[in-house]
């Protein structure tokens, strides 16, 4: 993994964390050094992003990122397809959720922000272990996409509108 690629990964993982995340658990989740997790926190704090440093660990207290929910609808055969295309332009599938009619929102965190995730998703759901979420609600899902930029989902938007994925308002 690159350091760019390890930054937006500790930038997701914060996010998505409800508590603080040490510095050793960054170590050992990235396969890296101590000292490079500071390196790392001290490159994000320097491009904006409002990183806390506790007795107990980092904190993003506040992102810079964009974040937009899209509702979607498409086959199986055509998740791979999708998530490329929010990736390719920028943007990071954080989770899925659908709207079920009796257990109401059903959601996954994903934090997929690169096509080897992506591949990885696709080959964890195409080994039989498990199914998509959209399975139950007949296709229809949502995403949350977090991105650099308001401009970068406005592209992502536009790319799944015409590829047909952005599911028509009720």
């Amino acid at each position: 993994m690159k350091a760019a690629e390890r930054r937006k990964a500790i930038v997701n993982l914060l996010l998505s964390s409800q508590e603080a995340v040490s510095g050793a658990n960054l170590s050992r989740e990235f396969g890296v050094s101590r000292q490079i997790i500071v390196q790392d926190i001290a490159v994000l704090k320097g491009i904006g992003y409002d990183i806390l440093s506790t007795h107990s660990g980092y904190v993003l207290q506040q992102s810079p990122l964009k974040e937009k929910v899209f509702k979607v609808h498409h086959t199986t055969e055509q998740t791979e397809e999708e998530l490329n295309l929010i990736v390719d332009l920028g943007g990071t599938v954080v989770d899925v959720f659908v709207w079920h009619k009796v257990y109401g929102k059903v959601e996954a965190k994903l934090n997929i922000f690169s096509r080897l995730q992506v591949k990885q998703f696709i080959e964890g759901v195409r080994s039989g272990k498990s199914t998509e979420l959209m399975n139950i609600t007949g296709g229809y899902h949502y995403h949350t996409v977090r991105a650099d930029s308001a401009e970068i989902l406005e592209k992502i938007e536009d790319a799944l509108n015409e590829q047909g994925y952005i599911a028509p308002e009720i």
